[in-house]
């Protein structure tokens, strides 16, 4: 007989790297509403141009990153 491989390991990685992403999207876009209002008085504006850009790119990288560097390396999920 064959040895029986258990998935659990292998889908709480993936509930992981999903709950990083989603974390990462949610403040990336608290970041962006942030920025946006910080750009909203003038004498904040230098502030609020920084903090709203950096959170449209931690927003992207939430939907498009990946959270684990060896999958990058590798190409993807396999």
């Amino acid at each position: 007989m064959t040895e029986h491989d258990s998935t659990g390991p292998e889908m709480a990685k993936g509930a992981g790297r999903v709950a990083v992403h989603l974390a990462a999207f949610v403040a990336g876009v608290i970041l962006m509403i942030a920025g946006l209002a910080m750009g909203v008085t003038i004498v904040l504006l230098p502030f609020g141009l920084p903090v709203g850009i950096g959170g449209l790119f931690v927003a992207m990288w939430g939907l498009f990153g990946w959270a684990d560097e060896a999958t990058a390396r590798a190409g993807g999920p396999k």
